[in-house]
């Protein structure tokens, strides 16, 4: 049965706007949130339910999906036999698996629905939790099986690019950069919670070893939370519906691959960096890979993830104002000169310099983030023929949804191929130099090609771009 609920803005004469109709399993039909009379009367409250509702599934997702970065450089402290290349790999693993199926994940909110999929990709979240929490508890558990369920954590890693493809159908153009900035942040603040929290939780009342079983027991319940929230407070949007012609003219569009460079350049170093973050202090200075406070183990490792998952909402509403592509363009300038800064410290042995240093990159990367994906619907909108400030028409709008995907996912192969870039250059130098000298040129590369296609002519008139 349908019911058609009547905005009261249709009965005030002339200010009448759409009105929203919603079904059964908590189907809204009619939604457009480029209407400001309903977006004024409803839709900016169900749009801010479904975004504080996304980012908390989105928050755990994170959490899984960087659970292995605390917990692989615990083990050999745990009584397990491994390498430090073996490390490596279990660090990187997630998100290997993570970015690659983000691929899929992009096209699944039009399938099923952003609250349905939601509940799903939620409840997915048990399966890496539980089997974590298992093969942990027994240092006899061969590598194999550790590298095994270190992959299924990439289902966290997954969860990003439907629950940003979702958020984008909610929001009006104007707002884009704001809203899937906080629904960004909030989600990547769930790898800096990890690698706070994992570590006291392991060694209170663990005695001499560490009850390495824990880090992935606590967040069964949050999870069935998730679950429960997307089940009850969630909405599946109509509009949002499945378009293969546009993905697969999304794919054809030349600039979905630039951008995708830029964001291996931005989140990819983010989420990379986090992942590799508590393993570089372990090895470059032992005696600050944790502190103890009172029974606990505190590593600041979890700062590098907090500062860039703060930063990455304001990369957003500054491209908001001032243009993503100016935005990013300063983001990778900074994160090359402090990459340097990082080489050139590194024998003076100062670990607050060390620190200091990186949470300026963490900083940048954040930032260039939220400006780098600002980017995307915009540039989708002046192809279009669009100005930067409209949304364009809808089937550029899904076409621009597509390319949020298939970009996040391309990304987050950065979170793979820095921790290997740092092992293949610790392997082959003894050191970790030469891997952050091949970053500052990336950097540097990505820098020029962002001026060159996107602040230059023929996008320099767009202004804000």
């Amino acid at each position: 049965m349908t019911v058609t609920e009547p905005s009261n803005a249709n009965l005030a004469g002339d200010a009448v706007g759409t009105a929203l109709v919603r079904r059964r399993g908590r189907w809204i039909d009619g939604w457009n949130p480029e209407d400001p009379v309903q977006w004024a009367h409803e839709g900016r409250a169900i749009a801010k339910r479904n975004l504080g509702w996304s980012v908390f599934a989105e928050f755990l997702g994170f959490v899984v999906w960087q659970l292995w970065s605390i917990v692989a450089v615990q083990l050999p402290g745990a009584g397990f036999a491994l390498g430090s290349s073996e490390v490596f790999w279990l660090i990187s693993m997630p998100s290997l698996v993570g970015a690659t199926l983000r691929i899929p994940y992009s096209f699944l909110v039009p399938i099923f629905g952003g609250r349905n999929w939601t509940i799903i990709s939620a409840g997915l979240l048990l399966i890496p939790a539980i089997a974590m929490a298992v093969c942990v508890g027994n240092p006899e558990t061969p590598f194999g099986v550790l590298l095994g369920v270190a992959a299924l954590a990439g289902f966290g890693g997954g969860n990003f690019a439907s629950s940003m493809s979702n958020i984008t159908f909610f929001y009006p153009q104007r707002e884009k950069g704001w809203a899937l900035g906080l629904n960004a942040a909030g989600g990547n603040l769930g790898a800096s919670v990890a690698q706070f929290a994992v570590p006291i939780v392991i060694a209170i009342g663990a005695g001499a070893s560490l009850n390495l079983p824990l880090a992935g027991w606590i967040w069964v319940p949050l999870i069935v939370v998730a679950m429960f929230g997307a089940f009850r407070y969630m909405d599946n949007l109509s509009s949002a519906k499945a378009d293969l012609a546009g993905s697969a003219a999304a794919l054809r569009e030349p600039h979905l691959w630039l951008l995708a460079l830029l964001y291996i350049g931005t989140f990819g170093s983010f989420i990379g960096f986090a992942g590799v973050f508590p393993k570089l202090i372990a090895d470059q200075f032992p005696a600050f890979s944790t502190f103890q406070v009172g029974g606990a183990s505190l590593s600041l490792a979890f700062l590098g993830a907090l500062v860039g998952s703060l930063a990455r909402p304001y990369g957003g509403r500054l491209s908001d104002r001032l243009g993503g592509a100016r935005v990013t363009v300063a983001a990778f300038a900074v994160m090359a000169a402090v990459t340097v800064a990082v080489i050139l410290t590194l024998p003076l042995g100062s670990f607050w310099l060390f620190l200091a240093c990186f949470l300026v990159l963490f900083a940048a990367a954040g930032i260039g983030n939220g400006s780098t994906y600002r980017m995307v619907p915009v540039v989708f909108a002046l192809r279009s023929g669009a100005s930067a400030d409209a949304a364009g028409d809808v089937g550029t709008q899904r076409k621009a949804a597509a390319a949020l995907g298939l970009i996040s996912a391309i990304g987050a192969y950065g979170g793979f191929l820095i921790p290997q870039a740092l092992n293949l250059s610790a392997q082959a130098t003894g050191g970790y130099a030469t891997a952050f000298w091949m970053f500052v040129a990336v950097y540097v590369l990505l820098l020029v090609l962002t001026w060159a296609v996107y602040v230059r002519a023929p996008f320099a008139r767009a202004r804000k771009i």
